[in-house]
């Protein structure tokens, strides 16, 4: 475990070495004769962008992004404020932030009205990326899935950086890296194992390691019931009788119609006949989630550390 530990972190700080070397300044003349620096270049996964140094009109599209900025006390100008999840009422209900629609769609008017220095954007809005280039700097700031806690802290040190906020986003860092270690070496010598799953209108979808979901399994180290080769965001669907031949000892189900529509499904509809024969539903290991965090967010300061929380206090 503490080979995966020393592992992630290595990555991590390779990465954190990285970042100055991302901030690659523009400079202009300035009346004395010295240079300032008033721009910068920020490579990411859909291109380089160039930025403002510290932008102060921001509107960010991605939720992980908005929960970091929040944790380091900065305001953004517009963010989609439909589907945010209750723990994010302050910046929801704050009449000085202007409301751009939803993460899935949104609104290209509103963006532009507000004039932003910046758009930080993800997975949800990748589709989106020339249009909204168009209206200002726009950055990719997603999560990687496969590489998730050094990509996560990539991330947050990389807005920490555009802010000016680096010292107080390395202490959180570190605070939390403390309660991911704590976690690992938790279920390290756990044998059992377990299957993440997405419950949507009736049916249910699978997310096994290296995927969205993959969490449980990449982080903190549950062992997956089963390899699973679709890495989709939707999953791989899956039938109750597969799910029972499994056999998952433990059972983490995120109800997606309750954080889209707001109406949860009932549980008798998810616990069925089969998935009462596992072993998970026998010994009341049948999990179900936030899916404000699990489903919605993800990615951020808040919802990693309620993630590692959430499952850890399952198990106590």
């Amino acid at each position: 475990m503490m080979q995966q530990i020393t592992y992630n972190l290595g990555k991590a700080f390779l990465l954190a070495l990285c970042i100055p070397l991302f901030f690659s300044a523009c400079q202009s003349a300035t009346t004395n004769g010295e240079a300032a620096q008033d721009s910068t270049e920020v490579p990411h996964k859909l291109g380089t962008t160039k930025i403002p140094v510290h932008p102060a009109r921001i509107v960010v599209l991605d939720i992980g992004a908005l929960e970091t900025l929040h944790e380091l006390g900065v305001t953004p100008t517009g963010v989609p404020k439909k589907f945010m999840p209750d723990y994010l009422d302050p910046i929801k209900n704050n009449p000085d932030v202007a409301d751009v629609g939803s993460v899935i769609e949104p609104d290209f008017e509103a963006i532009s009205a507000l004039n932003p220095q910046l758009i930080l954007m993800s997975t949800r809005q990748e589709r989106f990326y020339d249009e909204l280039s168009e209206i200002a700097p726009a950055i990719f700031i997603g999560t990687d899935n496969k590489d998730y806690i050094p990509s996560f802290i990539h991330n947050t040190q990389l807005l920490a950086k555009i802010v000016g906020k680096e010292e107080l986003a390395q202490q959180k860092i570190d605070s939390l890296q403390v309660q991911i270690s704590n976690a690992q070496e938790k279920f390290k010598a756990d044998p059992k194992k377990g299957l993440f799953m997405l419950f949507n209108n009736g049916r249910f979808s699978a997310f096994g390691k290296g995927s969205r979901f993959g969490f449980v399994h990449d982080v903190l180290g549950i062992k997956p019931v089963m390899d699973l080769t679709d890495e989709s965001v939707h999953g791989q669907r899956v039938s109750n009788e597969l799910i029972a031949e499994a056999n998952p000892d433990y059972l983490f189900i995120v109800d997606r119609n309750a954080a889209v529509v707001g109406q949860k499904a009932e549980k008798s509809d998810m616990e069925n006949a089969l998935i009462k024969q596992t072993n998970a539903y026998k010994q009341g290991k049948v999990f179900y989630l936030d899916p404000n965090v699990w489903f919605i967010s993800g990615g951020g300061l808040t919802s990693v550390e309620l993630m590692v929380n959430d499952i850890v206090k399952l198990f106590n």
